[in-house]
């Protein structure tokens, strides 16, 4: 099946030092699987997984300073 049936998003999940992570999936808990794949336990529990952002790409220029 190709990737352009399945639409994915980016998103911006909310640390607890105030910082950003970026994510994208097809849905906010589809990109926390994909962080729990990339990132260590010690770095998901700094998420606060209910606090995200849904961006699109042209977007992504305005967060870049809010990453970490």
């Amino acid at each position: 099946m190709s990737s352009f049936s399945n639409p994915h998003f980016m998103y911006l999940f909310s640390l607890k030092n105030g910082k950003k992570k970026l994510a994208y999936g097809q849905s906010p808990e589809d990109a926390l699987e994909i962080l729990r794949v990339r990132l260590s336990e010690e770095e998901m529990n700094e998420l606060l997984t209910g606090h995200y952002l849904k961006i699109n790409q042209r977007e992504l220029q305005q967060y870049v300073g809010e990453l970490g």
